[in-house]
């Protein structure tokens, strides 16, 4: 028995020592494994020359140390998170200097803004646990590799805002733990793969400002957990989906600057948690939906620059949390209701370009919050209600391009904050009044009054105040110059300064005052005054005399005549006609050659030995013996030699005359009245402030479409190349003819922000010479 137990000790002992001896062979393993791993991951980092301070730290320093670097407890990186804040990033950075490999434990990756060039390697697919990829904000180009679909656990792959270009790759269909996806502000084309819809757990998908063309796939609207959708300024056509319907928890939806070309869906008013919904400039047709009114969540509603029609719907008044609401440049109609007032947290109001009507509404007293209010270019009419301008928040009104009228509403001081006020082109009447300087003083930094039926004078204030084209008078106020020009006076025929040139100098009485100055002035006066009299008198005499003379010459010779009795004599004629010539040349007046009859003789053609082709009067007998008759025959043929024209000049008539005749007709008719006042300044620097809207006819439609722009700016500009003051610099007509049939490019600028120093210099068009 003893020895038996003697055994198996012997056995026990010799067992555990196998089992520690293998057991710390295994952790000795592990621990040289997890130190080469550690060891790579260093060296990776180190060769990336990322970290340009590394070299003042000893070389055995721990990567975990170094900045926006995060490791586990066993000392592996697990987070890399750099941005553009960083001071410790090396400036030629590319991505494919870090090796992806050597980091099995990497979770998150975050390289935004940090000027990164070059493609995104292949090699970044084994990142197997990589679950935060953002490299947005840098310079990355090249096509998406398809090695992304292996990271599978990523849940956010952001790449927005680099020079990526290619198609979307349908692989990143497998990332079905994607919950945000963000590629916009890159070059992106081709479609937009139907398998993003396999991606459930998506809550932003982010694909603007991209190439991207075709429909919104139906496997989008499956989406059911998106909260943002961003497919903006890409090249997507075709109509918005019924299911649009199914997107219940979305929050954000902008699909503006794209060929949507079809009505707003009914079905839109579903999405009950909508804030955000911008369609501008898409085409859109149709009306607005009354469906909108039940997004009573929306904050931004932005529909305009589309070709939409009909009234506003009257449930968009009751959205009172809207704080944006832009409907302009559509085909609106209609009057504004008084329900706008109900929209009292609306920041940004803008409703121009329109073909809206009647009075502005009194309501707008609510607006408390009102920052920026855009009516302009509607047909609106009536005065302008004082609890409109008096908004205190309100920091830029525009209400040009209407038929308002009354008087300008700042007859009372009041809180107005307003740095611009376009109120130019309406009927406003009546007189600017002072507490207008109290304004400029304190709020406007711009006002615009020109264009309107304002009279009396101009008030004294130190703001921008255009008030050109109305019946101003008086003097001008000395400060009005510190901060405007001479253009933001023109076209008030009574407006007068003693400051600057262009304007009549203003007549002032003697000064109040008694002393030698006075009486020295006034005798000088009264000598010039004298000597004018006297001179006239002279003058008068002198006209007088020669005209008496000039008529007793003129008796005399008719007397002279009428005793001659040549009834084939032509006065101012130098008489080598013969008279057997005048018989020989008609056949002794013919009625071949008889060319027509009056009432005191016949006409006849002669053609003379000389070649000279002439035309002959002859009266008939009993008129010819009668005075009467041949006194007014004589005077007949007196004022047809002596007639010329008031207008009448000389000068060398060449293809050059025609082209600027051209021009001026052209703009005369532009602008609806004879342009000599804008010729007479094209040569000035004050055409650099003239804008083109402002020097067409006013009877215009103010609603401009682009095509129309674009032949209005072509015409006008070819107008003035053809009034250059240098004949050879004009184009010809056949040169004006050729440009009018080029098919012209799109306006790079708004039509109503174009000036005419800007045709002149042939910024917008180019006219060949």
């Amino acid at each position: 028995m003893p020895s038996s137990v003697s055994i198996s000790l012997v056995i026990l002992v010799w067992t555990t020592t196998v089992i520690t001896h293998v057991g710390g062979a295994n952790t000795s393993t592990v621990a040289k494994s997890q130190s080469s791993s550690l060891h790579q991951e260093a060296e990776a980092l180190n060769r990336t020359e990322w970290w340009w301070w590394r070299q003042y730290e000893e070389s055995t320093s721990s990567p975990c140390k170094w900045g926006g670097i995060v490791c586990n407890d066993g000392g592996s990186v697990t987070k890399i998170n750099l941005d553009s804040t960083s001071t410790i990033w090396h400036e030629n950075a590319q991505l494919r200097d870090f090796n992806f490999s050597s980091f099995p434990n990497l979770v998150r990756f975050k390289l935004a803004g940090m000027r990164l060039s070059g493609s995104i390697p292949p090699e970044i697919g084994s990142v197997s646990k990589l679950t935060h990829l953002n490299l947005s904000g840098n310079f990355l180009s090249g096509e998406l590799p398809l090695s992304l679909a292996k990271l599978t656990q990523l849940v956010v792959l952001d790449i927005s805002f680099n020079q990526m270009r290619g198609p979307i790759p349908i692989q990143l269909g497998n990332l079905r733990s994607l919950v945000e996806l963000y590629l916009g502000e890159n070059y992106f084309s081709g479609t937009i793969p139907s398998t993003l819809g396999l991606l459930t757990c998506l809550t932003h998908l982010d694909l603007h400002s991209n190439k991207i063309n075709g429909t919104i796939p139906s496997e989008i609207y499956n989406l059911k957990n998106l909260k943002a959708l961003r497919l903006d300024k890409n090249n997507l056509f075709g109509p918005i989906s019924s299911k649009i319907r199914n997107l219940t928890n979305l929050t954000l939806l902008s699909l503006f600057s794209n060929k949507i070309n079809s009505p707003i869906p009914l079905e839109i008013g579903e999405m009950r948690e909508l804030r955000h919904l911008d369609l501008h400039d898409s085409g859109l047709t149709g009306s607005i939906p009354s469906t909108l009114g039940l997004l009573t969540c929306l904050t931004h509603l932005d529909l305009h620059s589309n070709q939409i029609s009909g009234t506003i719907p009257s449930g968009i008044y009751n959205l009172k949390n809207l704080m944006v609401l832009h409907l302009g440049t559509n085909n609106l109609f209609g009057p504004i209701s008084s329900k706008i007032g109900n929209l009292k947290n609306v920041v940004s109001l803008n409703l121009s370009h329109n073909l809206l009507i009647g009075p502005l509404p009194h309501t707008s007293e609510n607006f408390s919050r009102l920052f920026v209010l855009d009516l302009s270019h509607n047909n609106l009419s009536g005065s302008i209600p004082m609890q409109l301008v008096y908004c205190y928040s309100l920091e830029q009104l525009v209400l040009s391009y209407n038929q308002l009228n009354g008087s300008l509403p700042f007859q009372h001081i009041s809180p107005y904050k307003s740095a611009f006020a376009d109120l130019s082109h309406n009927l406003l009447s009546g007189n600017i009044p002072r507490e207008l300087g109290y304004y400029c003083s304190s709020s406007f930094l711009h006002l615009d009054l020109s264009f309107n039926n304002l009279t009396g004078t101009i008030p004294e204030s130190l703001c921008q105040l255009n008030v050109s084209y109305n019946s101003l008078e008086g003097q001008i106020p000395d400060d009005f110059w510190r901060n405007n020009t001479l253009e933001s006076v023109m076209g008030n025929k009574d407006l007068c300064s003693d400051k600057i040139s262009g304007l009549p100098y203003c007549v002032q009485s003697p000064p109040n005052i008694i002393g030698s100055t006075r009486i020295k002035k006034l005798k000088n006066g009264t000598k010039i005054i004298v000597i004018i009299i006297v001179t006239l008198g002279f003058f008068l005499l002198g006209i007088v005399f020669l005209s008496r003379r000039k008529i007793s010459r003129n008796t005399e010779h008719e007397s002279k005549a009428m005793k001659n009795g040549d009834l084939f004599s032509i006065w101012n004629y130098d008489g080598n006609i013969a008279f057997k010539d005048i018989i020989t040349a008609t056949d002794d007046f013919d009625i071949r050659y008889c060319i027509g009859t009056g009432g005191y003789g016949s006409v006849y053609k002669a053609t003379l030995p000389s070649g000279r082709v002439i035309a002959l009067k002859k009266l008939h007998h009993l008129e010819s013996e009668e005075p009467a008759f041949d006194k007014s025959f004589r005077n007949e043929a007196k004022v047809l030699s002596e007639v010329r024209h008031q207008l009448a000049y000389t000068m060398v008539v060449n293809e050059k005359c025609d082209v600027y005749s051209f021009s001026v007709v052209v703009l005369e008719t532009i602008m609806g009245r004879h342009p000599g006042e804008l010729i007479s300044s094209l040569a000035s620097s004050s055409t650099q402030h003239i804008m083109l809207k402002d020097v067409l006819d006013p009877r215009l439609s103010p609603h401009i479409n682009q095509t129309i722009a674009q032949s209005v700016v072509l015409v006008v500009t070819l107008a003035l190349a053809g009034l250059r003051s240098n004949p050879k610099s004009r184009p010809t007509m056949k040169q004006v003819s050729q440009e009018l049939s080029v098919q012209r490019s799109q306006l790079p600028k708004p039509f109503a922000e174009i000036s005419m120093r800007q045709l002149m210099n042939q910024e917008i068009y180019v006219i060949e010479k």
